[in-house]
C-alpha cells in the first residue's frame, strides 16, 4: 500500500491531545486531522477507535552489547531493540563504551559495527570517555561531525571508568567548544569505595550492602560538584539517572539561575523501593544497579521534579545482566556484582500506569518525558518525538481499557528476571509503527530484521 491511515484514535502530543486521523506515506506522517473522508485509492485503513495514538518512545539511556564489570550486557542490538519495539520505544540512544587501550574513534567504530544490520529500531550513540589519553579531545570534533553529539563521563568506578575532576573539566570544556553536551554519572566514587571496603571488612558481603555503600549523600555531593565544574568549563551539563531529593534540589537551583543544567531519572527510581534490598539470599542482586533504589521521600521528590520541569526525561538505563551472571561474579563480594538491570521494554507502560493512571502526571506530560523531551534534548527533533506532519511515522497504539501483566516468561528482553514480575498494569500496547512499518503487535515483534537506521544527531 502507498498510504496508511490510522483512523478514529486520540492523538497525544506534549502540547495537547485531539481526536484525529493520521495519514502516513513513505515512512513519514503526511497529515493529522479529520481525514477519514479522503478518497485515496491505494490505502490501508486501521481502525483505532477508543485508542491513544502516542509518539514512539525515545529512550536516551541504554547499554546494549556493552562490556562492563567483567562481563557483557545480556541484550545485544538485535534482542534489545526488539524488546524496545515491543514496549513502544522506536528510537534509542545507546552508550558506546571506550574500551581499554582503544582510542575514542576506534571504540565508537566498534560499537557501530555491533549495531549495524542488527538493530530493528532507529538508534544513535553517546561516546563514553573513560581514559583521557593525550590527544583524546582532539577527536571530539570528528565524533560530533559523525553525528554523535554527546559524551559521557563517570564520577565513580575508579580504576575502570572514573575520570578525576580535572579530566572531567577538560571533557566538558572541549565538548562545549564543538557544540556537544556531556552526560554525567554523578556519584562520589572514592567515598563509595571506602564505605564498600568497610562493609566487606565487617563481613557484610551480600548484595544488600550495595545500597549501604551508596547513600544519598554520595549522589548529592557529586551533583553539586559537577555543576560547579561545568560552570568553570562554561559547558552545558546533563545528569543521567538521578535518584535523590537532594539532586533534584541542586538541579532546580541551577536552572533557577538559568544555567544550562538538565537531568533525567529512570523508571525504576520512580516506582521501586529500597526494601527490595532486604530480600533473602541473593535475590537482592536483581536490583543491584547504580545508583541504588531509594526510599519513598526520594521517589516523591523525583515525581515533583518531573511535574515542575526540573527533570525533563525518563529513561530506562537498560543495563541487563542475568541473575545467574550476577551470582557467578559477585556471590561472595557485592562489589563484583555487575551493576544494572532491565527496563527498556517496560518503560512506557510502567510510566503510563504509575504516572498517568495514578494522577501523578498528565497524558501530555507522559509523552513529553518519554518521547518529545528526550528527542529535543539529544538532537533528534523534529523527526522524532511527536505526531506531526513531516515527522517519522513512529506511532504507538495504546488501548487504555486493556491491561498488561509483566513476567520474565513473556518478556522479550533477554533476561531471566524482571523487577516488575507479576505487576498487572492498566493499558495495553496493541501496535507499534516505526517509520510507518508495523513492527510490534500485542507484545510480539513482527517487523523485518536489521531495519534500524543510525541517526546523525544535531548539536545543541
Amino acid at each position: 500500500m502507498s498510504y496508511l491511515m490510522l483512523t478514529g484514535g486520540r492523538v497525544v502530543n506534549s502540547g495537547g491531545s485531539v481526536d484525529a486521523d493520521v495519514l502516513v506515506r513513505a515512512g513519514k506522517i503526511e497529515a493529522v486531522g479529520r481525514l477519514a473522508a479522503l478518497s485515496i485509492a491505494d490505502i490501508e485503513r486501521i481502525d483505532c477507535t477508543g485508542r491513544l495514538l502516542l509518539p514512539g518512545g525515545v529512550d536516551v539511556h541504554t547499554h546494549l552489547d556493552a562490556p562492563m564489570m567483567g562481563t557483557t550486557t545480556s541484550d545485544d542490538f538485535a534482542t534489545g531493540t526488539r524488546a524496545a519495539a515491543c514496549g513502544g520505544t522506536t528510537t534509542l540512544v545507546d552508550f558506546a563504551m571506550q574500551a581499554p587501550g582503544e582510542t575514542l574513534l576506534q571504540s565508537l567504530e566498534n560499537h557501530r559495527a555491533k549495531a549495524h544490520g542488527r538493530a530493528v529500531i532507529d538508534y544513535g550513540f553517546h561516546m563514553c570517555v573513560t581514559d583521557l589519553y593525550d590527544g583524546a579531545t582532539d577527536e571530539f570534533a570528528e565524533i560530533v561531525e559523525s553525528g554523535v553529539s554527546s559524551f559521557k563521563v563517570f564520577m565513580a568506578y575508579r580504576g575502570t571508568l572514573m575520570l578525576h575532576d580535572g579530566a572531567m573539566f577538560e571533557v566538558l570544556r572541549k565538548s562545549s567548544a564543538v557544540g556537544g553536551q556531556v552526560c554525567v554519572h554523578a556519584e562520589n566514587g572514592d567515598i563509595i569505595d571506602r564505605l564498600a571496603a568497610d562493609l566487606i571488612a565487617a563481613g557484610r558481603t551480600g548484595p544488600g550492602s550495595h545500597e549501604l555503600s551508596r547513600p544519598p549523600s554520595t549522589e548529592i555531593e557529586a551533583v553539586r560538584r559537577a555543576i560547579q565544574i561545568a560552570r568553570m568549563a562554561d559547558s552545558p551539563l546533563y545528569f543521567v539517572h538521578l535518584s535523590t531529593e537532594g539532586a533534584v534540589e541542586a538541579v532546580a537551583e541551577a536552572r533557577a539561575k538559568d544555567w544550562a543544567v538538565a537531568g533525567e531519572t529512570c523508571t525504576h527510581y520512580l516506582t521501586l523501593d529500597r526494601s527490595l534490598y532486604d530480600a533473602p539470599g541473593f535475590e537482592a542482586a536483581k536490583v543491584v544497579l547504580t545508583p541504588p533504589l531509594r526510599t519513598e521521600e526520594h521517589r516523591d521528590a523525583l515525581w515533583r521534579g518531573l511535574r515542575a520541569g526540573t527533570l525533563g526525561v525518563v529513561s530506562s538505563d537498560h543495563c541487563p545482566f542475568c541473575l545467574e551472571e550476577k551470582r557467578r561474579l559477585g556471590q561472595d563480594d557485592f562489589r563484583a556484582i555487575p551493576n544494572g538491570g532491565p527496563g527498556v521494554e517496560h518503560r512506557l507502560l510502567v510510566m503510563y500506569a504509575e504516572g498517568v493512571r495514578k494522577g501523578r502526571i498528565s497524558l501530555e506530560k507522559f509523552v513529553d518525558l518519554t518521547a518529545t523531551a528526550p528527542a529535543r534534548q539529544f538532537g533528534l527533533s523534529p523527526a522524532k518525538g511527536a505526531i506531526v506532519r513531516g515527522a517519522d511515522a513512529d506511532i504507538v497504539v495504546l488501548d487504555p481499557h486493556g491491561s498488561t501483566t509483566i513476567s520474565a516468561e513473556t518478556q522479550n528482553q533477554r533476561m531471566d528476571y524482571t523487577p516488575y514480575e507479576g505487576w498487572t498494569l492498566p493499558g495495553a500496547i496493541e501496535a507499534v509503527y516505526a517509520r510507518g512499518e508495523l513492527v510490534a503487535q500485542n507484545g510480539k515483534y513482527v517487523g523485518s530484521e536489521g531495519r534500524g537506521r543510525f541517526l546523525e544527531r544535531s548539536t545543541l
